[in-house]
């Protein structure tokens, strides 16, 4: 049986986790993150793929990469989230489910977070159960998203 390959894609800062604001985003590290994203993959049969740039056209390519290949995506867009229209034009051509994660509640921190640009054009976004939040919707994304 052949894996299905999912892109698990961090945006800025989050190569920096574990040592960022660990009150907020916890002691874990982005190795840990991808390696719970791996493992968490191996038991829904999915092949993950975890990335992370600080760069936004960097990530704008592995969203057309993903489009092009019809590859559904996990997304963690960071501060990208609140005003990246670029991104958010990446994420609209999408040509499987995409699915918007954060570590932390964006709707529960500073003002300038509570709008998220691409919402709009992701499946659906899972947000505030830290790391979970990426196990959440890898499952989701297992579970088919059905009309995604």
């Amino acid at each position: 049986m052949t894996m299905r390959t999912v892109f698990v894609l961090n945006g800025p800062n989050l190569g920096r986790l574990g040592s960022r604001e660990p009150e907020k985003y916890g002691a874990a590290t982005f190795a840990d993150l991808a390696a719970l994203c791996r493992a968490t993959g191996r038991e829904l049969g999915m092949s993950v793929e975890v990335r992370q740039t600080d760069d936004e056209a960097e990530l704008v390519s592995w969203l057309h990469d993903a489009a092009d290949q019809a590859i559904p995506v996990v997304l963690n867009p960071a501060a990208f989230t609140h005003y990246s229209y670029a991104l958010r034009d990446a994420i609209a051509q999408r040509t499987a489910p995409l699915v918007e994660v954060h570590i932390t509640n964006p709707a529960a921190r500073e003002e300038f977070r509570h709008t998220s640009v691409v919402a709009g054009v992701a499946s659906g976004t899972i947000a505030g159960f830290g790391l979970r939040s990426y196990e959440l919707a890898l499952r989701a994304l297992a579970d088919g998203m059905e009309g995604a």
